[in-house]
Protein backbone atom coordinates (compact mmCIF):
# COMPACT_ATOMS: atom_id res chain seq x y z
CA UNK A 1 0.00 0.00 0.00
CA UNK A 2 3.31 2.30 0.87
CA UNK A 3 4.54 2.24 -2.66
CA UNK A 4 1.10 3.13 -4.28
CA UNK A 5 0.62 5.63 -1.59
CA UNK A 6 4.19 7.29 -2.90
CA UNK A 7 3.50 6.77 -6.40
CA UNK A 8 0.42 8.82 -6.34
CA UNK A 9 1.95 11.61 -4.27
CA UNK A 10 5.14 11.47 -6.59
CA UNK A 11 2.75 11.79 -9.77
CA UNK A 12 0.52 14.60 -8.25
CA UNK A 13 3.91 16.28 -7.49
CA UNK A 14 4.91 16.09 -10.86
CA UNK A 15 2.04 17.41 -12.56
CA UNK A 16 1.40 19.78 -10.33
CA UNK A 17 4.72 21.21 -11.32
CA UNK A 18 4.10 21.50 -15.10
CA UNK A 19 3.81 25.17 -16.12
CA UNK A 20 1.07 26.17 -17.58
CA UNK A 21 0.20 27.46 -21.15
CA UNK A 22 -0.81 31.30 -20.67
CA UNK A 23 -1.85 33.78 -23.46
CA UNK A 24 1.58 35.08 -22.59
CA UNK A 25 3.71 32.30 -22.59
CA UNK A 26 2.62 32.13 -26.05
CA UNK A 27 5.41 33.87 -27.92
CA UNK A 28 8.14 31.63 -26.28
CA UNK A 29 7.20 29.00 -29.29
CA UNK A 30 9.14 31.31 -31.53
CA UNK A 31 12.60 30.23 -32.66
CA UNK A 32 14.30 26.99 -33.50
CA UNK A 33 12.95 23.42 -31.76
CA UNK A 34 14.69 20.09 -31.34
CA UNK A 35 12.77 17.00 -31.15
CA UNK A 36 14.28 14.71 -28.39
CA UNK A 37 11.53 11.66 -27.96
CA UNK A 38 8.10 11.39 -28.90
CA UNK A 39 6.22 9.06 -26.35
CA UNK A 40 3.68 7.06 -27.53
CA UNK A 41 0.60 6.17 -25.95
CA UNK A 42 1.43 3.17 -24.43
CA UNK A 43 4.19 4.69 -22.40
CA UNK A 44 7.20 3.55 -24.96
CA UNK A 45 9.33 5.99 -26.28
CA UNK A 46 11.21 6.70 -29.18
CA UNK A 47 14.52 8.39 -28.58
CA UNK A 48 16.26 11.21 -31.22
CA UNK A 49 20.23 11.88 -29.95
CA UNK A 50 21.12 13.36 -33.19
CA UNK A 51 18.71 15.63 -35.41
CA UNK A 52 19.52 17.03 -39.48
CA UNK A 53 16.54 19.21 -39.48
CA UNK A 54 14.90 21.15 -36.52
CA UNK A 55 11.36 23.09 -36.76
CA UNK A 56 11.44 26.91 -37.16
CA UNK A 57 8.17 28.01 -35.60
CA UNK A 58 7.11 31.69 -35.90
CA UNK A 59 3.86 33.23 -34.59
CA UNK A 60 3.39 37.20 -34.56
CA UNK A 61 -0.08 36.78 -31.98
CA UNK A 62 -2.61 36.05 -34.82
CA UNK A 63 -0.61 34.06 -37.27
CA UNK A 64 2.55 32.48 -38.48
CA UNK A 65 4.54 29.46 -39.58
CA UNK A 66 6.34 25.69 -39.06
CA UNK A 67 9.23 25.23 -41.27
CA UNK A 68 11.73 23.12 -41.19
CA UNK A 69 15.38 24.20 -41.48
CA UNK A 70 19.05 21.96 -41.85
CA UNK A 71 21.53 23.88 -39.66
CA UNK A 72 24.88 24.02 -40.79
CA UNK A 73 28.23 24.39 -39.16
CA UNK A 74 28.71 28.26 -39.97
CA UNK A 75 25.93 28.91 -38.01
CA UNK A 76 23.24 29.47 -40.49
CA UNK A 77 20.56 27.43 -42.12
CA UNK A 78 19.37 25.32 -45.22
CA UNK A 79 16.14 25.77 -45.94
CA UNK A 80 13.09 25.32 -48.67
CA UNK A 81 9.95 27.24 -49.75
CA UNK A 82 7.68 23.67 -47.87
CA UNK A 83 6.18 25.27 -44.57
CA UNK A 84 2.95 25.28 -42.76
CA UNK A 85 0.73 27.53 -41.81
CA UNK A 86 -0.40 27.95 -38.06
CA UNK A 87 -2.68 29.02 -35.91
CA UNK A 88 -2.75 29.28 -32.43
CA UNK A 89 -6.07 29.04 -30.75
CA UNK A 90 -7.19 28.91 -27.34
CA UNK A 91 -10.51 26.49 -25.94
CA UNK A 92 -10.84 27.33 -22.39
CA UNK A 93 -7.61 27.00 -21.72
CA UNK A 94 -6.36 24.60 -23.82
CA UNK A 95 -4.44 26.17 -26.72
CA UNK A 96 -3.94 24.25 -29.59
CA UNK A 97 -1.65 25.21 -33.02
CA UNK A 98 -3.41 24.37 -36.00
CA UNK A 99 -1.96 23.52 -38.98
CA UNK A 100 -2.68 23.98 -43.08
CA UNK A 101 -0.34 23.32 -45.71
CA UNK A 102 -2.01 22.54 -49.67
CA UNK A 103 -2.34 18.57 -48.90
CA UNK A 104 -3.71 18.53 -45.36
CA UNK A 105 -4.94 20.19 -41.66
CA UNK A 106 -4.10 19.01 -38.20
CA UNK A 107 -3.95 20.29 -34.92
CA UNK A 108 -1.84 19.81 -31.71
CA UNK A 109 -2.39 20.69 -28.03
CA UNK A 110 0.40 22.81 -26.96
CA UNK A 111 0.80 20.24 -23.51
CA UNK A 112 3.85 22.77 -22.19
CA UNK A 113 6.15 25.27 -22.79
CA UNK A 114 8.80 27.14 -21.29
CA UNK A 115 12.02 28.98 -22.84
CA UNK A 116 13.44 26.11 -22.70
CA UNK A 117 10.96 22.69 -23.56
CA UNK A 118 8.10 22.22 -26.00
CA UNK A 119 5.62 19.36 -25.64
CA UNK A 120 2.59 19.02 -28.26
CA UNK A 121 0.24 16.46 -28.73
CA UNK A 122 -1.81 15.09 -31.06
CA UNK A 123 -5.18 13.22 -31.72
CA UNK A 124 -3.25 10.10 -31.67
CA UNK A 125 -1.91 10.88 -28.08
CA UNK A 126 1.64 10.83 -29.42
CA UNK A 127 3.47 13.84 -27.40
CA UNK A 128 6.64 15.17 -28.81
CA UNK A 129 9.10 16.68 -26.73
CA UNK A 130 11.10 19.41 -27.78
CA UNK A 131 14.07 21.53 -26.34
CA UNK A 132 15.26 24.91 -27.79
CA UNK A 133 17.80 24.72 -30.67
CA UNK A 134 21.28 25.85 -29.84
CA UNK A 135 22.95 26.49 -33.35
CA UNK A 136 26.60 24.85 -33.40
CA UNK A 137 29.22 26.98 -34.95
CA UNK A 138 32.85 25.74 -35.89
CA UNK A 139 34.79 28.96 -36.75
Amino acid sequence: MKPLFFFLLFSALFISCQEKVSPDSISKINGYWEIKKVQLPDGQKKEYSINETVDYIEWNGTSGFRKKVKPQFDGKYLTNDELEAIHIKDSSGIFQIHYKTDFARWSEEIVSLTDSILVLKNKQNLEYHYKRFKPISIQ
